[in-house]
């Protein structure tokens, strides 16, 4: 199972790994440096946590900022996107009757999340049905701002939903629901990495997003981005030190977010080494990443649409990294838990050594399959997932 670039990441050779959208994968060279990080924190953890700490963090910080185009001062980092989401909304006040926006496609954790803030003060989840398939990217535009009410007081939306791998036009959601008064809070889990961001234009109030998927971070590292006149009214979940802090060299939000508690710093701080070993393994750097792993995703999408009978789900303008193929259906009702796994999903790895998730939507019985790219895939890797779902679905 060689590939040019899976000498780079420690992945087990005997599977075909297709889901790198579910929890990323480290490069060995990233990993490398976080070991070496920790045994610096290990040798000497006083000065590591109390001396070394704070430059280390705006070291990352800014190299960070610079590929999200953003400034480093409205940047925070959280342990991942669900983190993030969970911050904005317990710091948020919301009155009985407000209406939280979202879509049917949102990320069922922050959905839950959605959901807990608006009981915390009587306020209403408004959920917009975005059509599918999906016809074009108007038509996403259209679904959400027809739910737009005087009482609308947040939106919250996937950047690139993990049911379906769409890539939503939160340009374009952010500019309509700000001129209508309403912030939004991107969850952009998939993003980073995947799909070039400017923090500065999208003008988002709040966008979270992980560190450890497309950019290949260790777990554990992901950030909050938020717009600057909001700052005041955002805090962590875990309020510490810089609540109190007199200090007057940075801003609050920094004070608050850069020490939560004893921790394992480390993550965070790999993230600029993940962007350089990532950036330098293509000779056109991040973009040509971005460029070869969407091209990957077509690719394996035709290929399994066509192997399939499927016809393809949605433009491919509204296709990144990742990619969705419907599937004949499954179970009528998807037996519990929650975190139920798909039988078909147990036989491609147990019986194909396949690794690529069964995502029951839009609800039993119908289901996709969905799968990464990420420059350590091959499209042979693809053609054995096609085969393989010839002789296990006849």
């Amino acid at each position: 199972m060689s590939a040019p670039f899976r000498q780079h990441w420690s992945l087990d050779p005997q599977v075909r790994y297709l889901n790198h959208g579910a929890f990323g994968a480290c490069p060995t060279a990233v990993l490398q440096r976080q070991s070496e990080l920790r045994a610096r924190l290990e040798a000497e953890p006083t000065r590591f946590l109390h001396r070394d700490i704070e430059p280390l963090l705006d070291e990352a910080r800014a190299a960070l900022a610079s590929f999200l185009d953003a400034d480093a001062d409205d940047v925070a980092f959280v342990t991942n996107a669900t983190t993030g989401v969970n911050t904005v909304l317990r710091s948020l006040r919301f009155q009985p009757g407000d209406e939280l926006l979202t879509t049917d496609q949102e990320y069922n954790a922050s959905r839950n999340a959605l959901e807990y803030a608006a009981s915390l003060w009587g306020a209403k989840v408004v959920v917009a049905k975005l059509p599918w398939p999906v016809p074009s990217e108007q038509s996403l535009v259209d679904a959400v701002l027809a739910h737009v009410t005087p009482r609308t007081r947040l939106f919250l939306v996937d950047h690139v939903s993990s049911q379906t791998a769409v890539v939503m036009p939160v340009a374009r959601l952010v500019a309509a629901l700000r001129e209508r008064g309403v912030e939004t809070l991107v969850d952009g889990a998939h993003a980073p990495g995947m799909l070039p961001l400017s923090m500065r234009s999208l003008g988002a109030g709040y966008y979270t997003g992980n560190c450890h998927k497309w950019l290949c971070a260790p777990k554990g590292a992901a950030f909050l981005h938020v717009r600057r006149d909001l700052q005041p009214a955002i805090k962590p979940l875990v309020i510490s030190h810089g609540h109190n802090s007199p200090r007057k060299d940075r801003s609050q939000f920094r004070l608050d977010f850069d020490w939560l508690g004893t921790h394992d710093p480390s993550a965070v701080l790999c993230v600029p080494h993940a962007l350089k070993v990532m950036g330098d393994m293509l000779p056109g750097g991040w973009p040509e990443v971005m460029r070869a792993n969407r091209e990957k995703a077509l690719a394996a999408r035709k290929l399994l649409c066509e192997r399939l009978g499927a016809p393809a789900a949605c433009p491919e303008e509204l296709v990144g990294s990742m990619a969705v193929v419907a599937l004949p259906d499954g179970f009528p009702e998807r037996p519990e838990p929650p975190l139920f796994v798909d039988p078909l999903h147990l036989r491609l790895f147990e019986e194909h050594r396949i690794e690529v998730p069964i995502v029951a939507w839009p609800k039993p019985p119908r289901r996709h399959i969905r799968v990464s790219a990420q420059l350590y895939n091959t499209y042979t890797e693809y053609q054995a997932l096609a085969d393989a779902l010839d002789a296990l679905l006849r």
